[in-house]
């Protein structure tokens, strides 16, 4: 399937979902494990009838989701097609009987509260150092540019966070940040909380999708929202 734009997930409507770096992202509040066990029992039934699945995580009060298609088609702007991780209609479609089952078992959806981070590598060349982190992150050189037309290493199970590559100039110093996603509405208080906590702003040019945070030491973090998956008004 086609990967899908921020408007047309912002069109679906999924009040329950964030849009956050390739992927969809959901957080179900829970009385105890046990009703996070038959949450996930019932999410899994849906997934099976639909082929497609959700990655979860069930912790102490809540029910993670992460939704997103390995076989997403991206075009680039010379019309040549990319295979992707991204989200695509089944991605929609699923996310929609999750709600549908979260409030058919009474659980209230913290869209607020789901948050992915991903590490970020300035380089002038990608393809030159790519191959030592596909190695020291996932011990797999196929994480190279899994799921991505570029050199970013992703780990197919998810034990690590996604490593993608930002331009540097040559001869510059390798520079690495963390990327923190977080939903647009959280974006401004993150940031808050970081200015309080005495960080700076040192680049917001992209802002709202991107500002950059430093803190006393140099050391940057980046707060990543996308306002496009969103539905307005």
């Amino acid at each position: 399937m086609d990967m899908l734009s921020g408007e047309e997930i912002a069109a679906a409507d999924l009040a329950d979902w964030r849009k956050l770096a390739q992927g969809l992202h959901a957080r179900y509040r829970i009385d105890d494990f046990g009703a996070g066990a038959r949450f996930l029992v019932e999410v899994g039934g849906a997934g099976d009838a639909l082929g497609h699945h959700p990655s979860v995580a069930l912790g102490d009060g809540h029910v993670d989701l992460k939704l997103l298609s390995d076989d997403a088609i991206y075009r680039d702007d010379a019309g040549s097609e990319h295979v992707v991780q991204w989200v695509t209609q089944k991605d929609l479609d699923l996310a929609r009987r999750i709600s549908e089952i979260a409030a058919e078992q009474g659980l209230t959806a913290d869209p607020a509260a789901v948050t992915a981070i991903e590490l970020g590598l300035d380089t002038a060349d990608s393809a030159a150092i790519a191959p030592v982190w596909a190695a020291l992150l996932t011990g797999d050189p196929a994480a190279q540019g899994l799921g991505s037309p570029s050199d970013e290493i992703r780990d197919p199970t998810g034990r690590v966070p996604n490593l993608w590559f930002g331009d540097a100039a040559e001869g510059n110093q390798e520079r690495c940040h963390i990327e923190v996603y977080v939903p647009p509405e959280v974006g401004p208080q993150r940031i808050a909380a970081a200015l309080s906590a005495g960080g700076t702003v040192v680049d917001d040019s992209k802002a709202p999708w991107l500002t950059v945070i430093a803190d006393r030491e140099g050391n940057r973090g980046v707060v990543c929202v996308d306002p496009s998956a969103v539905k307005q008004g």
